[in-house]
Formats: structure tokens, C-alpha cells, sequence
């Protein structure tokens, strides 16, 4: 567009504008500009009054940016009972020994460790369970300055345990740098390779060389939206190219003029220390959605030559496939909502004639993984899980006793050897690391994570029912003191997500104390567009559906009501990323019903989504504005399109970190900008910014803890909680 001097002009005197509000934040947060554009989608005119806000390195947005910080640094740290509670609040999280993300090869075991009272994770391994701790790398020593941090992203380890390839990013932005190091020496090779977010790394058997994928160089005309799209799968030898350039593509959208790979956010490689196969995985938003799966002998990759053979495509709903020698195992959701095993050989990978291994049964097959003697399977039964043990053709099948009810995740085995590690959580148990042993037919704690000290015999956890608006039934999960008393006093906060086929699965949240001993209560609403009953619930919640995922969040805030644990004035809802979408549509379809909404780097101009860098991948989980079945879909789902000037909403709390590569933080700040100029209720609006954050992984603990202490501290506020009324 040209520039003209009446629009210079404009631009000028708006900054100015801008920096005097941010100067004078005392008396309220800085105005932001109206500048509306107009849109018009299969004739539907849709108006954005803060579109300039998505170029995030214009002055005038960043001045405004800092202004916004600061008012809400001002407001949130005149809460009488926010210091206190964030000393709780990290109290609690930083009191135990954090152990998690285990792989094991051979007897070397590898995982994260958090020490209490530190604010990373490092990356450790001993050899057996008992073996002495080493530390691998620790991102904490990263860091030049306090305003900046490093973080550990993903790590694999070679088949030998000899090396670890592993990613580092700065600042929460996901911003992968790939590095190796050698354990016996503990000091890291020449290898430092960027572009490497989301990596899936795969050591092949001389443990001297790997696959891993890695993004497209973004040229000066390369749009946002394709600058982490698209990613191409390299081989890489150690000690070669140790940047990355040079090495050889052997799979990606236009690394071959014979195989027209599909558009997705990346691309990679899977390996068994077993098969003479490798499969290859087009996965459209790095998730565990149905992908495109192909398949071709190790001994035939060279480049663009490769002979890849198609194992399944989209319409296939095959989201996880495994190798093992000749044969290949998949998970399928085709047919079976609830999933089914498959098995085929790699050979001749005709999916019309795979054998049924483990069909569709009453609960939800959640993960499987191989270990030398049996496939080891876990199982969504309701609010708690199931583990078996089945044969590889599925003819035996045993059940593993769980020392307790929870949720079974971090499922792994090493091909090689017999049994399997897992993690077992609850809502008020906290996590701990089984291994199972097939000659013992018995899970035992490897002790590998120590007993919570937080854990508290006062604090219960239950489920119940919600009635949505169409009659079905929403699980709520309670957690509160025990015996908490329905005399409708409680201070509560729901949860949700509802997107992606994610479940709201059991999960030890012991910050969540410092909630429950001001006599709160934490509801967890499993929506549809989660996974907590399978595909058919995903989909029920997704794209044109997305507006059941809005009602069944409400009709579980409602039933918290009418169940006399709460009132409107003490509810609050809370969620994050796509929760965003349930966090603007819960209001503005009954902005009376919450006291307090918190919107954590939440996704709500829809519309708009398509034009940043995590967007596209985005497309078959939210549609696309290009159709018009799907502009429809996203208009629906877009909560900045519908906040409607002189509507009372309720006190909001918008958080971003500015470093975001998933959800750009222009959602919160055009969000917190159009909200401030539309609500009638005279109750707050503010806009958080985290300017050493991403989309909260790779966050420290400390910023966790402080976001928790402003949200919660807030929220008190807002509900009137003593202690925490600010004096005027």
C-alpha cells in the first residue's frame, strides 16, 4: 500500500499518543489506536479495528506493548496477597525432585531432572536404576544475563547410549539449535545445526549417524506463515557438515521430482534397532492426528532416489506407526473411534489386508510401544487408565496391575529388551516411575522419582456430569478439600482445552494447593474436541462443531452452580493456546456467568491465524478461511470478531509472552485492545506480557509460579477473597 503524508502523519501522532499513554499508565492502561480494516469472506464483511498489532516490530505496537506491561505490573503488584501467594505458589512446585521424559537403552537410562528450588530442567542419565546420576547438560549455565534464559527442548539418544542429540532454544521461542554430546568424554561435538524446532532425531544402527528434520532457510520474501513449514528430512554424519549444510534430503515436499510429498508442518523419520525398514511421517502440526505414512528399506535410501511406498494417508486415520524387524504396527482410528492395532508387513504395506492385532474395545487405546517380548499398551478407562500386555499377533492378552488409579503416560521400551517403564499420576497422586517386568508380571516403583512432600491426604479428587445443551453428558473432574461443604462460598476455577483430540487426562498439579487452601476449587471440563471418549469426541468438538466445545465449557460452570459449589460471583475460567477460542466464546455467550476469565497465550482472532508461522500446520484441525465452509467454521470459533461495544464482561486477564512461535501474542494484544474498549462492566482488562517467554514451554519455573501468582491473585480480587482487596 503507498504511504501518504495524511497516513505519516496519522502513524506519527499515534505513536506519541501511544508513549504519553504508556507514561501515564497510573491512571489507566495506554489506549491503542482504532484503525479499522475491512475484510470481506464470501460476503461476509468482517472488521478488524487493531489489525496493525500483528507487525510486532512496528514502534508504536511495541511502545503500546511496554505500556500494557507496566500498567498490569502496577495493578497486579498492588494485590495485597499476591507476594505471599506466589511464595506458596512456587514453594509448592519447587519442593520436590522432578524426574520425567525417560528413554532407555540397553541399561542406560536417560531423563530430565528438576532440583528443587531450581528453574530449569537438565538433561541426565545413569546406567540401571540404581546407578549414579550424571549431568548431561544443564541450560541454566547458558544464560549471559538474567533477562534471558535457555532451555531444553528434546533430546535422543544413539542406540549404544554412547551420544545424546539434543535441542536448545532461547527465551521460550522453541527456537531449536541442535547439538550432540559425547558421554564419554561429557563434551559436545562440533555439531551445531539451527532450524531444528519440533526435531524428531533418529539414530540408525552404526550409531555414528542420524536422521533428523529441519526447516526451510526463510528467504526476504518468504511469508510468515511458511517460515516453520514444510520441514525436510536430512542424514546427517557425525563429525560432517557439522552445520547442517551440505547434508543429504531423503524426504520432503520437493526433495523428489517422483513423489509429490503433501504439505504439512514437518517431516521425519522413524527407525527400530531391529527392522532393515524406515518409515517416514508427513505430520501436518507435529501431533498425534492422522498423518501420511510411507515406508522403504534402509539399504534404498539415497536422496531423491528413494523408493518411499505409501502406507497411509490422511483419510486413513492411521496416527502412530511402529516398527518391529519385517513388520510394521499401526494405530488406527479409521472405523474405530476408540482405536484398533494393525499389523502388515513393511514389505508389501497394503492397508486393505492388515491383520486386526488389538480391535476397538470399550476404552480409548491412548499409546502403545514395543519391547522385545509383547506390545505394551495403555488405555483411557474413563477418569483413570488401563496397561496391558498383548502378544505380538494379539492373541494373549494380559492386564498390569496399577498400584493406583491415574493416568498412564511416558510409555517406553527399548526393542530389545523385555518390559517397559511408565509414568502413574492422579489428580492428587503424585507422579511416580514403574517399570514392568514380564517374569515377574509385576509394575514395581523404580524409585527413580522420589515421594512427593506435597502431597496431602486433605485434598480429594471425583468425577462428575454436566448436562451440555443438546443433553449430552460432560465429565467434570472435582478437585477440593475434602468434604468440602455445597454452600456455594467456594472461590472455583474450570478448566478446559477441547481441541486437537487432547485430553484433560489426571495430572498432579501441586500449585494447585495453594488454590484449594484458600477454599478453592479446581473443575476440569472434558469437552468435546478433546479425546477423552475417542476420534467421534474430537470431532464432535472441531471446526463447524466448535461451538459444542464453547457450550459443554458452560454447562460445566453452570453445573458447579446449580451443584451449589460456587456462584457466578466466585467463578473463573481458565485455559490456553486453542482454549483461547473456549476462553472468548464461554463469555461472550454468557458474559453474567464468570466473575474472572484468565486467557493464557490464547488463540482468538481465528480469522487470522492462517497468517502466522504455526498456522498452516493448523488447517485440517481448524479449517481454512480460503473456503467458505471453513470461513464459516472460523468465524464461529473467532472470539475477537464477536466482543460487542457497551457488553458488561467480566474482569480479564490476557497473558502472551513475546516470543511466541505457536500463538502469536498479536491474539492477546488485539484481544486485550478491543475488550478494553468495548466492556460496560468497569471491571479490569489487562494485558500480561512476558517479554523473556514463549508459548510457556521452555518457561522457568519461577515465570510459571508468578504467572499462577497474578492470575490467582487477580482472580481473589475479583471474587472479593479478604486479604486480597487493594486500598484505594
Amino acid at each position: 500500500m503507498k504511504q501518504n503524508k495524511s497516513f505519516l502523519a496519522v502513524t506519527l501522532a499515534a505513536t506519541l499518543l501511544a508513549a504519553n499513554g504508556a507514561a501515564q499508565a497510573a491512571d489507566g492502561p495506554p489506549v491503542a489506536p482504532v484503525r479499522p480494516v475491512t475484510d470481506t469472506y464470501f460476503g461476509t464483511p468482517v472488521v478488524d479495528n487493531y489489525r496493525y498489532m500483528e507487525n510486532l516490530k512496528d514502534p508504536e505496537v511495541q511502545s503500546w506493548m511496554k505500556g500494557q506491561a507496566a500498567y498490569t505490573r502496577k495493578v497486579l503488584d498492588a494485590i495485597p496477597g499476591r507476594a505471599s501467594l506466589a511464595h506458596s505458589i512456587e514453594s509448592l512446585m519447587g519442593n520436590d525432585l522432578h524426574r520425567g521424559e525417560f528413554m532407555r537403552r540397553g541399561d542406560r537410562i536417560f531423563y530430565e531432572v528438576l532440583e528443587p528450588g531450581a528453574n530449569l530442567p537438565k538433561l541426565a542419565y545413569r546406567d540401571g536404576v540404581n546407578g549414579e546420576e550424571h549431568v548431561l547438560v544443564d541450560p541454566a549455565k547458558l544464560a549471559t544475563d538474567s533477562a534471558h534464559h535457555f532451555a531444553l527442548d528434546w533430546y535422543s539418544p544413539s542406540w549404544d547410549g554412547r551420544y545424546v542429540a539434543y535441542g536448545i532454544s532461547a527465551g521460550g521461542s522453541e527456537k531449536s539449535v541442535l547439538h550432540v554430546i559425547d558421554l564419554q568424554t561429557g563434551n559436545d561435538l562440533a555439531e551445531v545445526i539451527d532450524r531444528t524446532s519440533d526435531c524428531v532425531v533418529s539414530w540408525r544402527k552404526d550409531n555414528q549417524s542420524f536422521f533428523y528434520l529441519r526447516y526451510p532457510k526463510p528467504g526476504p520474501d518468504t511469508p510468515l506463515s511458511k517460515t516453520e513449514y514444510n520441514a525436510v528430512t536430512y542424514i546427517h554424519v557425525l563429525g560432517q557438515n557439522t552445520n547442517g549444510d551440505g547434508d543429504e534430503a531423503v524426504f520432503g515436499r520437493g526433495v523428489s521430482p517422483k513423489l509429490d510429498v503433501a504439505e504439512g508442518q514437518g517431516t521425519y523419520v522413524l527407525l527400530a534397532p531391529d527392522s532393515p525398514y524406515a518409515v517416514a511421517v508427513v505430520n501436518h502440526n507435529m501431533d498425534n492426528n492422522p498423518n501420511i505414512f510411507y515406508v522403504a528399506r534402509l539399504d534404498q535410501i539415497h536422496g531423491a532416489d528413494t523408493p518411499w511406498k505409501k502406507i497411509a494417508d490422511t483419510d486413513d486415520g492411521v496416527t502412530d506407526v511402529q516398527l518391529r524387524g519385517d513388520r510394521l504396527y499401526l494405530l488406527s482410528e479409521k472405523g474405530a473411534s476408540r482405536f484398533q492395532i494393525l499389523s502388515l508387513p513393511a514389505a508389501h504395506p497394503d492397508l486393505a489386508t492388515a491383520d486386526v492385532v488389538v480391535p476397538q474395545g470399550t476404552n480409548v487405546i491412548d499409546a502403545f510401544t514395543l519391547g522385545s517380548d509383547a506390545m505394551y499398551i495403555g488405555e483411557r478407562a474413563g477418569g483413570s487408565f488401563e496397561l496391558k500386555r498383548v502378544s505380538f499377533d494379539g492373541k494373549d492378552t494380559q492386564s498390569i496391575d496399577l498400584p493406583f488409579a491415574g493416568r498412564v503416560a511416558g510409555l517406553t521400551a527399548d526393542p530389545r529388551q523385555p518390559g517397559a517403564l511408565f509414568n502413574l499420576q492422579g489428580w492428587v497422586k503424585a507422579p511416580r516411575e514403574y517399570a514392568y517386568d514380564p517374569k515377574t508380571n509385576a509394575a514395581t516403583d523404580t524409585g527413580l522419582i522420589p515421594p512427593s512432600k506435597t502431597e496431602s491426604d486433605d485434598i480429594e479428587a471425583h468425577d462428575e456430569f454436566a448436562t451440555s445443551y443438546d443433553g449430552t453428558r460432560i465429565p467434570v473432574s472435582i478437585i477440593a478439600q475434602k468434604g468440602v461443604k455445597r454452600d456455594g462460598s467456594h472461590p472455583t476455577i474450570v478448566f478446559g482445552y477441547g481441541s486437537y483430540g487432547l485430553s484433560m487426562d489426571p495430572v498432579y498439579r501441586p500449585q494447585w494447593k495453594a488454590w484449594v487452601d484458600h477454599g478453592g476449587i479446581v473443575a476440569v471440563s472434558h469437552m468435546r474436541g478433546g479425546g477423552e471418549y475417542g476420534d467421534t469426541w474430537h470431532r464432535a468438538g472441531q471446526k463447524l462443531w466448535k461451538i459444542n466445545t464453547m457450550l459443554d465449557f458452560n454447562a460445566s460452570a453452570q453445573y458447579m452452580i446449580d451443584q451449589h459449589y460456587t456462584q457466578s460471583k466466585y467463578l473463573g475460567a481458565n485455559s490456553a493456546s486453542a482454549g483461547g477460542i473456549v476462553m472468548g466464546g464461554a463469555m461472550e455467550i454468557n458474559p453474567a456467568l464468570f466473575r474472572v476469565v484468565m486467557d493464557d497465550v490464547g488463540l482468538s482472532d481465528a480469522l487470522r491465524f492462517e497468517t502466522e508461522p504455526n498456522g498452516p500446520p493448523n488447517v485440517p484441525e481448524m479449517g481454512s478461511s480460503s473456503d467458505e465452509t471453513g470461513f464459516h467454521g472460523l468465524y464461529a470459533m473467532s472470539a475477537y470478531a464477536h466482543i460487542h461495544d457497551g457488553t458488561p464482561y467480566p474482569a480479564v486477564i490476557f497473558t502472551t509472552g513475546a516470543n511466541d512461535p505457536r500463538v502469536s501474542s498479536w491474539h492477546m494484544l488485539k484481544m486485550a485492545a478491543r475488550m478494553q474498549a468495548a466492556t460496560s462492566s468497569g471491571r479490569p482488562v489487562l494485558l500480561r506480557i512476558d517479554f523473556d517467554a514463549g508459548h510457556g514451554m521452555g518457561s522457568s519455573m519461577s515465570q510459571r509460579a508468578n504467572l499462577l501468582a497474578d492470575e490467582w491473585a487477580f482472580a481473589l480480587w475479583q471474587m472479593g477473597e479478604p486479604g486480597f482487596q487493594p486500598k484505594h
